[in-house]
């Protein structure tokens, strides 16, 4: 069967020149520095291919920080949930979420760590000032007749490929939503499996035995195996299977998800369950729940940011954390959730507590922001919700083996409040000149003496992704795609290319040649 896809290109216009303003960790004016673009749609492989050369969005918007120049540089972080064990920071909070949910119990203190991303929206209002102030729109409809042009250009070359190759095969996102029925996520995006009632561990007996204990223990299973080794030709012999023989007790530590989705009594006091729905476009079930996470939105903001009542309102909540430029994609290797923006929502006695907003992307899942009720923050839902997103995206692997990495966005070392998220381990950080991932250990002896490192040790590697030949970028001009070796001829400011060169090596060689470059 044919897969659905989106149109297989991206369109962005870029801003051709650094934007300073107030930045949001350090609080210092116009000491913040980024190269700028609107993308008025995008790829899910461009974007992958974006966020790993140090590009992060916004709403629609896209910026990268230049980092030798900013005051505070922003290093993508990723973590590698295949191997991932959870600090014992980390094992308090799952605990005592647990416990809370088991008989209701509500610890007292808070974890040491921040909640994913918590200052993110005061770092980027620079950058939607920068937004408001060349009233940018959103909707593909205000544009210029030639970007509605090209568009509509694009599409039809689009629709007719596909027809030739069959369009009655083609799956249809709708299809994917009745799967996803009331808001229940379907199979391959459950995330609240735990295992049958009786098998989990008791919450009132301590996490763990003692050394002496698990030494016996050790020594009981070997005498046990050496006894068992004649009787296992004995079993082979007789066509018994192996299975029957007795199984070793395993001494490993628990899991992530035996952690997460330990049994509950019958009779828990709470109830909480996942959800995971598609933002953008906005599914049914997304839309039948827009006014309840708006509402908690707004609440965290006034309560957390101490924003004021008119501050929040449901246009800024929309451009911010609900429009993506992500087109929706469902290819046949895929999630079957499809890749895009979503919002994983925690619902707990049926009413929404935090919804963690999420990119699910080629090769990871890219956290976005989070926000929660504040009545529940004894609960650390920040510390909470990364664990889960580190479950779900090694559950998305199960079904698309290349998606394997959880990206938390910026790894800011010079704000110690931001670097939480250093603790998640396993994890690499982007080397800001040649784009290539070093384990957070190798990196944090060179941040600690300086706030902008180069973390590839061969000076002699280089960019290999950088952009080689100009002349093949694409660019959308006059309602006609064309390469820039076309496009020069029609340029009327030679000094035009200085700026177009610019966006090449930044977006690099491969989103180049890929991406339209809007130009009017």
């Amino acid at each position: 069967m044919a897969s659905w896809s989106a149109p297989t290109f991206s369109l962005v216009e870029y801003f051709e020149s650094q934007t300073l303003f107030q930045c949001g960790y350090c609080k210092n004016v116009a000491c913040s520095v980024s190269n700028g673009m609107w993308a008025h749609s995008l790829t899910v492989q461009d974007y992958q291919d974006l966020i790993d050369r140090g590009w992060r969005r916004s709403g629609k918007y896209l910026y990268k920080p230049v980092m030798n120049k900013t005051c505070c540089p922003q290093y993508t972080i990723r973590c590698r949930p295949l191997q991932f064990q959870p600090s014992k920071s980390h094992k308090k909070v799952l605990k005592k979420m647990l416990k809370f949910l088991a008989k209701g119990e509500i610890s007292k203190g808070s974890c040491e760590d921040e909640p994913m991303d918590s200052t993110m929206e005061d770092a980027v209002a620079g950058d939607f000032a920068l937004i408001n102030k060349l009233d940018i729109k959103c909707d593909l409809k205000t544009l210029s007749s030639d970007l509605k042009g090209g568009i509509e250009s694009e599409e039809k070359k689009k629709e007719n490929s596909l027809k030739k190759e069959g369009s009655k095969e083609l799956i249809h996102p709708q299809a994917i939503e009745e799967k996803l029925g009331s808001g229940e996520p379907s199979h391959s995006i459950k995330v609240h499996i735990g295992p049958k009632p009786g098998k989990g561990a008791d919450l009132s007996k301590p996490p763990c035995r003692k050394a002496k204990e698990m030494r016996k223990e050790r020594k009981r299973l070997k005498l046990m195996q050496q006894n068992s080794a004649g009787a296992f030709e004995g079993f082979q012999a007789q066509g018994q299977p192996a299975s029957l023989l007795p199984k070793a007790k395993s001494n490993q530590p628990k899991s992530l998800e035996d952690l997460i989705f330990e049994s509950l009594p019958e009779n828990a006091s709470h109830k909480l369950e996942v959800r995971v729905v598609r933002s953008s476009p906005p599914s049914p079930q997304f839309k039948a729940t827009f006014q309840e996470s708006y509402q908690v939105y707004k609440r965290y903001q006034m309560v957390i940011h101490k924003d004021p009542p008119d501050k929040p309102t449901v246009s800024q909540f929309t451009r911010f954390l609900v429009d993506s430029p992500l087109e929706a994609e469902y290819p046949a290797n895929g999630p079957e959730c499809g890749y895009g923006s979503f919002h994983q929502q925690y619902w707990l006695d049926g009413k929404i507590i935090a919804v963690g907003v999420i990119d699910i992307l080629p090769y990871c899942v890219s956290s976005v922001y989070l926000y929660y009720d504040p009545d529940y923050s004894f609960l650390s839902l920040g510390v909470y919700s990364a664990l889960r997103e580190i479950a779900f995206t090694k559950q998305l692997h199960e079904r698309a083996s290349q998606l394997s990495y959880y990206y938390m966005g910026f790894y800011i070392h010079s704000c110690p409040k931001m670097r939480y998220k250093g603790q998640y381990r396993p994890s690499d950080l982007l080397c800001p000149e040649t784009y290539v991932w070093v384990p957070i250990e190798q990196c944090l002896p060179s941040l600690d003496i300086s706030k902008y490192c180069r973390f590839n040790q061969d000076p002699q590697a280089v960019d290999e992704g950088r952009s080689k030949d100009l002349n093949r970028l694409r660019v959308l001009h006059r309602r006609s795609t064309m390469p820039y070796a076309v496009y020069k001829n029609y340029q009327e400011d030679p000094s035009e290319e200085e700026g177009v060169l610019e966006y090449a090596n930044l977006v690099g060689q491969k989103c180049a040649e890929r991406m339209l470059l809007f130009r009017n």
